[in-house]
């Protein structure tokens, strides 16, 4: 398995998560498939290049969890949120 493929993974992982459980949305199905060309193109740039495609796939992580999305907040404010309520 490449390197680059488990931050990709845990990438769509956190923002199918984020949309239902955190923000009560409907699934939004294009997530998944995204996710697996994302993870299939990053395999295929690790053979070109690494260690930029782990760094990259590392950023790209680091970004979803800190970004809101279509007006939606982050998973870190969604972490917070339900720190701070007691769990």
């Amino acid at each position: 398995m490449p390197k680059s493929a488990g931050p990709i993974l845990a990438t769509g992982l956190i923002s199918t998560v984020n949309r239902t459980v955190f923000n009560h949305e409907d699934m939004d199905w294009r997530i998944l498939p995204a996710t697996g060309l994302a993870a299939v193109g990053f395999s295929l740039f690790e053979k070109v290049w690494k260690e930029g495609a782990v760094i990259l796939s590392w950023t790209v992580l680091a970004t979803v969890l800190l970004t809101r999305i279509n007006n939606q907040t982050s998973p870190v404010e969604n972490a917070l949120k339900w720190w701070n309520t007691g769990g």
